[in-house]
């Protein structure tokens, strides 16, 4: 789903302008036929995590099919031939297969997958029970069965080939120090900074080496490599992009890796750039910062360092790429520039550039980042690559690039540039059954918002959409708020369209689209500036004549539902409103979600110090809830860490008891999204009837 989380603005440093007028779009058909229906989504395929082969001759990558049976994704490693397009399948009747990395001589694929936990057998004592987990194996490119190399009683966070290809280097969980008592229910843990729903204390992950030959090649004599209460970051179901890699320098003597000073999650900004020589075990801090540090990688030949850090220090504002020497300083902000938030910094093979990716209006862009002069923007045409808080891209032995992405009408693909200056070329056709569908149109739109910002947003029009007809208004709201919704393929957005409904996506201030000024503008304005740039959006879509203004909903998913329960509360034009996993109140934030204490850099302190409390009090939305007028859905996960389920019950019972009409539907999982395709279904579906009822 395209309705974000509350991402870098409060999770990480995490998570479009060429300004071109918009007019009134001639009607509308991308393809002759069907309108696109609910059932669709069964057919829609997921391409991910491409991985060039050090030949440059084929590309990994991972294939996700919905399986509504089973309420899973299925995956697949499939190879793809660069020259003719042909397809192998690699992987099969695997649970859990991702992360395909080559060998460094591309004699052997390393990848993870999820394998059945089974007792220690050296143990009749093992009475711990403990969840399937992730394993790494490799499969020989020349023929023969994959062997598992890693052998993680809590599983595989990570990896990464050793540049010699005998070796892996790994990230995994340690046990808790009082593993034995936990066993014999002694199980009380001390909080921290830490989920109200967390059941146990955090343990630090760290970095072990296990051999690749052979079955369990280094599995049962795997090396500890870093140890102590310190963590490295870790990932997990919240986590929109990969966790920081650890990256190895090119002789294979150190390792480069991101250091989060406790394992609490809610410590997350506390994260320093490290160096490890694996011989001797000797740990080094690279910089002077003391947080906020992300994403480190060696350069080809070793010599220098890039790594993420928010523009001069500041949680708020874009996420920028330092170089530095491998020896140690801060380094260089290379891409000041650019000025917007970005998500992917690969080095190219000549170590003189970088490729480095975001939000860019509302366009996913890429640009070459030399070390010294100007970015260049790719042409990258119509299509956008993927974005979800990471770019889903790769870069090969001479500069090739493959990148999944979309575009408005074409569900997620494979593609493929021979250098930086050639036009993409699509590889893979998954998804022709959803571009052969009759799609509305999309198109970038802009506003003058107050405070002197230019704003954008995207309409979606319904097929055969006509200018002299009145249609209902459905506003999008994306999550984040450090995101954008851009013109990339968002099923649920042609679904609500299909309906006969115009859907408008505003980018509103603290979007990640616009260059720093504007995604820094939230801070400490949670909901006031960003309603008003929903609202002169509004204003300016109305002045296009086809709106039906008595028939306009807002709806949205996370910081998307915060934004419709603020709007709902101050504006009263709204016939519907859907609020996702809605961010409510900011004090219950900061005590209860995994972000916890996080907050503080977003607001001007911890709301329990000083008078900071009637800021918080002020930026959440439950204060005015008695205001509420609009009949509201409300749906959210009951496992939700990072929105806690009790910010809906609030709004569920204030608006019930001042009689509001108003559902409640909660799905019983963890996560931020309901997991599955069976659960989003039922999302979609919910959402759309509920706009129906009051919509047509």
């Amino acid at each position: 789903m395209k309705m974000g989380f509350l991402g870098r603005w409060l999770a990480k440093s995490p998570m479009i302008a060429t300004l071109l007028a918009v007019l009134l779009p001639a009607a509308m058909g991308s393809a002759q036929g069907r309108r696109i229906q609910l059932e669709d989504l069964t057919k829609i395929v997921t391409v991910s995590d491409p991985q060039i082969s050090p030949d440059g001759k084929s590309i990994i990558c991972v294939v996700s099919r919905q399986n509504f049976d089973e309420n899973r994704s299925d995956r697949e490693l499939v190879l793809v031939d660069i020259a003719t397009g042909a397809q192998r399948v690699l992987t099969f009747e695997r649970n859990g297969v991702g992360s395909p990395r080559w060998s460094p001589s591309g004699d052997r694929l390393a990848f993870v997958a999820v394998v059945p936990y089974t007792p220690d057998k050296n143990r009749s004592d093992d009475t711990t029970k403990r969840e399937d987990s992730s394993q790494v194996f490799i499969l020989p490119m020349g023929g023969g069965d994959a062997w598992k190399v890693t052998n993680a009683p809590n599983g595989v966070e990570q990896f990464a080939w050793r540049p010699n290809g005998k070796d892996i280097a790994y990230v995994t969980g340690d046990d808790p120090p009082n593993q034995r008592e936990i066993e014999k229910h002694n199980d009380s843990f001390e909080v921290g900074d830490n989920s109200y729903l967390a059941t146990g204390a955090p343990t630090p992950y760290h970095i072990w080496m296990a051999s690749a030959d052979g079955e369990n090649g280094g599995g049962e004599k795997a090396k500890r490599l870093t140890s102590g209460p310190w963590s490295l970051p870790k990932g997990g179901p919240q986590q929109g992009s990969p966790v920081s890699p650890i990256s190895w320098t090119p002789d294979g003597k150190s390792l480069t890796f991101i250091r989060q000073e406790h394992p609490h999650s809610g410590d997350i900004g506390l994260t320093t750039v490290q160096v490890l020589d694996v011989e001797t075990g000797e740990i080094r801090k690279l910089t002077s910062h003391e947080k906020l540090e992300t994403f480190s990688l060696f350069s080809p030949d070793g010599s220098q360092l890039a790594y993420w850090y928010p523009r001069d220090g500041d949680w708020n504002n874009i996420n920028e790429i330092f170089v530095t020497s491998a020896a140690g300083g801060d380094g260089i902000d290379l891409t000041r520039g650019i000025d917007r938030n970005l998500q992917r910094a690969i080095w190219m093979p000549d170590g003189q550039s970088l490729l480095v990716g975001g939000h860019d209006g509302t366009r996913v862009s890429l640009w070459l980042q030399p070390l010294e002069g100007k970015a260049r923007k790719l042409s990258l045409g119509e299509v956008n690559p993927t974005w979800l808080f990471w770019i889903d891209a790769a870069v090969g032995p001479k500069g090739e690039i493959a990148f999944t992405g979309s575009t408005a009408s074409q569900p997620s693909e494979l593609y493929y540039m021979p250098s930086a200056a050639d036009p993409p070329k699509r590889l893979t056709n998954f998804n022709q059954q959803i571009a052969a569908v009759q799609l509305g149109k999309v198109d970038r739109f802009e506003w003058q918002g107050p405070d002197g910002f230019h704003e954008d947003g995207i309409l979606v029009y319904p097929p055969d959409f006509s200018k002299d007809k009145k249609y209902p208004l459905v506003l999008l709201i994306h999550g984040g708020p450090t995101d954008a919704s851009a013109t990339d393929f968002y099923a649920f957005e042609h679904l609500v369209a299909a309906r006969e409904y115009v859907v408008f996506e505003p980018n509103y201030r603290g979007s990640d689209n616009l260059g720093n000024a504007y995604q820094w503008a939230i801070y400490n304005d949670a909901g006031d500036g960003p309603g008003r740039d929903v609202m002169a959006g509004i204003e300016a879509v109305k002045k296009l004549g086809f709106v039906d203004e008595s028939k306009i909903a807002v709806t949205g998913w996370s910081y998307g539902g915060y934004m419709t329960s603020w709007l709902i509360s101050h504006y009263h034009i709204w016939k519907a409103a859907v609020a996702g996993a809605a961010f409510m109140s900011t004090s219950d934030g900061y005590n209860l979600s995994d972000f916890n204490v996080s907050f503080r850099y977003v607001f001007k302190g911890s709301p329990w110090i000083g008078g900071n409390m009637k800021d918080y009090v002020a930026q959440s939305s439950i204060t005015y809830a008695s205001q509420i007028k609009t009949p509201t859905l409300i749906l959210s996960n009951t496992g939700d860490s990072l929105v806690p389920i009790t910010q809906s019950y609030q709004l569920y019972h204030a608006l019930k008891d001042n009689g509001v009409p108003v559902k409640f539907v909660a799905y019983p999982v963890p996560g931020h999204l309901p997991a599955g395709p069976v659960r989003k279904r039922d999302v979609y579906s919910r959402w759309l009837d509920w706009l129906d009822q009051y919509l047509k």
